[in-house]
């Protein structure tokens, strides 16, 4: 057993309290993980209001040291740097065709808080059992037990400075760029419009100026996001209350844009998201919403040619899609570490507030 200490959530919409828990040893195919930073994303903040037994330690962008390796481990050592993501099961026919993002047992492995067997590997001071496991590592804790299927091993060159933000690739910052680069395949000379302005929408812009995309705009209702985009090299920026929105888009693209990201999860952004599209034109859905909720799309406008995709975790392969997000960092094409804010682990609860209020982009918590 490992002594440590992690953020719990105790209640639905609930403060992040820190306390001593218990993590089991790491089992079959397991490691365990020093945690140094985490990110926090919008995906944490979803599942703190619910869809998690409770209590619940949350956390799916951490980055870490490797410190044991559980049995039938031989691609890790003891002391490699390390980015977690999200897991799978690498048995299913999605897993064995190289699309581990469309895993079979992707929701009971990454959302629901235990192992497939229904065991969690938390336990709180009182020997009562604590849901983890969240994305195959819950993170918001200074130790993490994850599986080699969600651990990227980094080149051990990579500086410590680098490494300590770098916990974002592992889910926001991979989906937003993933998206453009591996679901839309965007082109050079093309033009994409990116609904939201937080880290997975402006990853997404990013990877799109990486990709040769001359026309890129970011839509948010927060100015000072716009601000940033436009650092980060957007050609366009719009508030989305704007009553000419659609019109201002449709010019600015020449008659529409090839690609659309919605990361909001609102239905009416997904409707103008789609609707401002040219013929021929995609728009890939990343945001999250409440199950159930149905969007309706112009139909005609979707015979014209009009495609809209649903995209998990940038339909990328982690072990192979982060290194070459870091290589295009190491050339200038892709600089996340504009929108990074670190916070200390007693500053939790502080930086999920100034994420879900929006002065900070992407808020990475230091242990």
């Amino acid at each position: 057993m490992i002594a440590t200490q992690a953020a719990v959530v105790h209640e639905n919409g609930g403060e992040f309290v820190i306390q001593d828990v218990t993590l089991d040893d790491p089992g079959f195919g397991e490691v365990l993980v020093r945690n140094i930073a985490t990110g926090v994303c919008h995906s944490d903040m979803f599942v703190q209001g619910g869809m998690v037994d409770m209590p619940r330690v949350l956390g799916h962008e951490g980055a870490g040291v490797i410190e044991a390796l559980g049995p039938g481990v031989n691609t890790l050592k003891v002391g490699d740097k390390v980015i977690m993501g999200f897991n799978s099961c690498g048995t299913c026919n999605n897993c064995l065709s190289g699309k581990p993002y469309s895993c079979e047992s992707f929701l009971l492995l990454n959302m629901f808080g235990r192992r497939l067997d229904g065991s969690t590997n938390i336990t709180a001071a009182d020997g009562s059992a604590v849901s983890g496991n969240f994305f195959g590592q819950s993170s918001f804790a200074r130790h993490s037990i994850a599986n080699v299927r969600n651990v990227v091993k980094l080149p051990d060159s990579i500086p410590d400075k680098l490494h300590k933000i770098m916990g974002p690739f592992g889910c926001g910052i991979l989906t937003g760029a993933g998206t453009v680069i591996n679901a839309l395949r965007v082109r050079p000379a093309s033009s994409i419009v990116v609904f939201g302005g937080g880290g997975v929408g402006l990853a997404g812009a990013m990877a799109a100026l990486a990709s040769g995309a001359t026309t890129v705009i970011v839509v948010d209702l927060n100015d000072d996001r716009l601000a940033l985009a436009k650092t980060l090299g957007a050609t366009h920026t719009f508030n989305g209350a704007d009553a000419n929105l659609k019109e201002k888009i449709i010019e600015a693209t020449g008659g529409g844009a090839h690609y659309a990201m919605d990361t909001t999860g609102n239905m009416k952004v997904v409707r103008l998201s789609n609707d401002i599209l040219r013929i021929g034109g995609t728009t890939a859905l990343v945001g999250l919403s409440v199950p159930g909720t149905p969007v309706e799309l112009d139909h005609m406008g979707m015979l014209d040619g009009r495609n809209i995709i649903g995209v998990v975790e940038g339909a990328a392969v982690p072990q192979v899609f982060i290194p070459e997000l870091i290589d295009l960092y190491h050339a200038g094409k892709f600089p996340f570490d504009k929108m990074v804010k670190e916070y200390p682990f007693a500053d939790i609860n502080m930086a999920f507030h100034d994420s879900h209020v929006g002065t900070t982009v992407k808020g990475v918590v230091v242990f």
